[in-house]
């Protein structure tokens, strides 16, 4: 554990420090969070060691990884593994770790029955998606659309939508989420002459 002091004894004054340059006071922080004032307080000053209880929803708060918030130890291997998770014939692989704000996931669906029935859904957010591999059907309200690689399509997810092979071969795409009104911005365009 002595390696590790050194890193839980300098997270007060990194914690105070990203509250001063957030703008927020503890009160608006222990709203935020669900943390005692006073408990933020002796974070802060280091009179009271973090724990992953507490970490966790200040990392969410400030919208930083864990590890940056603690300023761990690089581990000497700078490769991410992200974990794919699988559900109903789709494997999602999470690309972004920071919570909140835009979420970006490569997304596989393998081939399945192509008697499958969409069930268009809606949610909060704003969905832009890029195919890789394959064709995807996409029904989005009252459209039935096919991309193939290459492809792009953005929408509203208050509008109903699904998706689903459009051929008995897997179809890979890039996802990027983000909540309700934000949008993607292009900040550099080449126009040639």
């Amino acid at each position: 554990m002595g390696e590790f002091d050194g890193v839980l004894d300098a997270v007060g004054s990194r914690l105070r420090e990203l509250r001063r340059r957030s703008g927020m006071t503890l009160a608006a922080l222990s709203q935020t969070t669900g943390i005692p004032i006073s408990t933020l307080s002796r974070l802060e000053t280091g009179h009271r060691k973090p724990s992953l209880e507490l970490l966790l929803p200040l990392a969410k708060a400030y919208q930083v990884p864990l590890d940056e918030l603690v300023n761990a130890p690089p581990s000497g291997d700078p490769r991410v593994y992200p974990r794919p998770i699988t559900r109903n014939g789709m494997t999602v692989i999470p690309l972004t770790r920071k919570p909140g704000g835009l979420q970006a996931f490569k997304q596989i669906l393998r081939p399945g029955p192509g008697n499958l029935e969409p069930d268009p859904r809606s949610h909060e957010g704003y969905h832009w998606l890029y195919v890789l591999n394959g064709r995807l059907r996409l029904i989005l309200g009252d459209q039935d659309l096919i991309l193939t690689a290459g492809e792009v399509a953005e929408f509203d997810t208050h509008l109903p939508h699904w998706f689903g092979n459009a051929e008995p071969e897997p179809v890979e795409y890039l996802s990027i989420l983000g909540p309700q009104g934000e949008r993607f911005h292009i900040r550099a365009r080449y126009r040639p002459t």
